[in-house]
């Protein structure tokens, strides 16, 4: 193609970015221009589909991306202390394919054990840091150069090992990599106008400078990063610090796919400062190509997953240090399953969940507390309980279901559970909420004409906390949910 029409094409790309905000070119490409970029011979070229595949690193460091210390003033705003780190406290990999059905980001908790190539066993998020170190040592102690030049070689030196070492634990070749700082995180949350996030109970954690009530809240940059930082006194530890990195990026990415964020020329000034001082990219990477197809995204069709997780509370081989236990076969399949099932669009399908959908339960029978039965029933199965009752709407002749869409998924599943019951459409019932009609010809769980249901899976619960079982391994926590883009009101996490 001629530069002149390489020229119109990247002109036409900028406009559709900037649409309506006067923007020219020249300005979005200093927006790029500003950016530090880094090679690394470890990123690959992109799949035969077009999709790109991304590492997306958080660095818990006290510098910029231009390697300028924070002011005192910042590391105090950050309650980021002095101390000089290496660590890669976030590790998500993101895959946008080039369909533009979705986005899925996939998050690997930092204390994950696997094998780095070269290194062997250890945690993910030690794997940058520990070859920095010893690169350092090479160059400085052992062949004399001057640290201020050996710093940035053992910098690429620590993000090719990590780019190795994510490659092989998912089964996929990075394309490009990003790296944030813990300002440049602040920065970018502030340049937005903040995040709306949820917790289901207040917080008090004085170690991260967590400090929040329960429910809905819009949180600036410093406080968005207590929020994420936050390790200690969380039930599900690290993986719930991993929930609320994604609850964040969700809420983050739904204020910029859904609104006109990105058509305000205040906020574009206020994104290019923070994102020019605090973030790194690799050479090579086309982040105008990138924009555009970040255009064609549906905020409900952006998916933030995390790896499944072996054991929480795990045990280094020699030990010594407490891990995250995970399974490398189980983990590549898994992600290679997730990226296939989001580039077919299926993100509604994976990221629901039976808390989701409230179950009213309504009796139109004489069998008194068959609505209670059948309600405890479900609740059981994971449904959130609705209301329980006498059927005080239209008489039914069968047993059956009603949903404002009759291919809701949670209708579908609770439809499953109850014995197949048939779906009807009414739109008078508010969306994730269904009403269970029961009629006389119910014969299903929860009716009495089943025998017992549920009593070796019961008694297994109760030998088992009772101590009365063989010394086994703990079963694997639950999988972490998957949450969406697609939401005004973010769910609420621990």
């Amino acid at each position: 193609m001629p530069r002149r029409m390489l020229q119109i094409a990247a002109a036409v790309v900028a406009s559709t970015v900037v649409a309506g905000t006067g923007f020219a070119w020249t300005t979005i490409r200093s927006f790029e221009d500003g950016i530090n970029h880094v090679n690394s011979a470890a990123l690959g070229g992109g799949g035969d589909d077009g999709a790109i595949d991304i590492l997306l690193v958080g660095l818990d460091s006290r510098t910029d991306a231009h390697g300028n210390p924070l002011s005192p003033e910042e590391l105090a705003t950050l309650r980021a202390g002095d101390d000089v780190s290496t660590n890669t406290d976030t590790i998500i990999l993101v895959r946008i394919p080039n369909n533009g059905k979705s986005a899925t980001a996939i998050s690997i908790p930092r204390d994950s054990y696997v094998d780095a190539p070269g290194l062997g066993k250890m945690k993910i998020n030690g794997v940058y840091g520990s070859v920095h170190l010893e690169k350092m040592k090479e160059l400085v102690e052992q062949q004399g150069e001057d640290p201020a030049t050996a710093e940035p070689k053992a910098t690429e030196a620590g993000r090719e090992e990590l780019i190795k070492t994510v490659a092989k634990l998912t089964g996929v070749t990075v394309d490009h990599y990003a790296e944030i700082g813990l300002l440049g995180f602040a920065l970018i949350t502030d340049a937005l106008g903040g995040v709306n996030v949820c917790l289901k109970d207040a917080v008090y954690e004085p170690l991260s400078g967590a400090d929040f009530p329960a429910g809905w809240q819009k949180l600036n940059g410093p406080q968005a990063l207590s929020f994420v930082r936050q390790r200690h006194d969380l039930p599900r530890g690290d993986l719930d610090r991993v929930t609320r990195q994604q609850s964040v990026m969700a809420s983050l990415a739904h204020e910029v796919i859904s609104s006109k964020t990105l058509s305000s020329p205040s906020t574009l000034n206020r994104l290019q400062d923070a994102v020019q001082r605090s973030v790194v990219l690799s050479d090579g990477w086309d982040i105008m190509d990138f924009v555009q197809q970040l255009q064609k995204l549906a905020a409900g069709s952006v998916a933030f997953a995390t790896i499944p997780i072996l054991q929480e509370d795990g045990w280094s081989d020699d030990g010594t240090q407490s891990v995250v236990r995970v399974d490398p076969t189980q983990v590549r399949d898994w992600v290679e399953g997730l990226l296939n099932d989001q580039a077919q669009g299926k993100t509604e399908e994976l990221s629901y969940s039976r808390e989701k959908t409230t179950a009213d339960v309504v009796n139109d029978t004489d069998i008194n507390g068959l609505a209670s039965s059948v309600s405890e029933v479900l609740t059981g199965k994971g449904f959130t309980a609705g209301a329980v009752g006498n059927n005080e709407g239209a008489h039914v002749t069968n047993s059956q279901i009603q949903v404002a869409k009759v291919d809701d998924l949670g209708a579908q599943a609770i439809s499953k559970e109850l014995g197949n019951l048939p779906v009807v459409e009414d739109a008078s019932l508010a969306p994730g909420t269904v009403r269970v009609v029961l009629s006389s010809d119910y014969t299903g769980p929860g009716s009495g004409l089943q025998g017992p249901t549920g009593l070796s899976g019961d008694s297994a619960v109760v030998s088992q906390s009772s101590g009365d079982v063989s010394d086994s391994a703990d079963p694997p926590p639950p999988p972490s949910p998957i949450i969406t883009a697609g939401s005004n009101d973010p769910a609420c996490v621990n």
